[in-house]
Parts: C-alpha cells; structure tokens; sequence
C-alpha cells in the first residue's frame, strides 16, 4: 500500500472508532470524529498531513498527492 491509501484507511479507521467510542463510551469522543475531519480538507488544499509524514519516514512509498 502507498502513503495516500494508508492515510485514507487510517483516518475511515479513527472516524468509525471515535463514532463508537461516542455512542458506547462518552459523547465527547465526536471531538475525535471533528478532528480527523477538519484535517483532511486542510491536507487536501495544502498538501500537508502529520500522517503522510510519519507513514514516509516508516518506509511506506509514496504517491502522487503527498509527496
């Protein structure tokens, strides 16, 4: 897998999570849901993600849209 689709599966990951955790655990755990969601527009328009970075510097390849 490359940088894009690990970051994709990772954030569906964390979003799908941080719902349960709302409905099973404590509401507040949306923040999480909100968070992951602000940052993937942000990344879409600057070109910037944390996760891209870390996933490169583990030795994942990349691809075209965080190189």
């Amino acid at each position: 897998m490359n940088v894009d689709r690990t970051e994709l599966t990772f954030s569906g990951v964390v979003i799908l999570a941080s719902l349960a955790l709302n409905q099973l655990h404590h509401p507040a755990w949306v923040w999480l849901t909100a968070l992951v969601g602000a940052n993937m527009p942000q990344a879409s328009f600057t070109g910037f993600c944390p996760l891209a970075l870390i996933l490169q510097k583990i030795g994942v390849k990349p691809e075209a849209a965080f190189q």
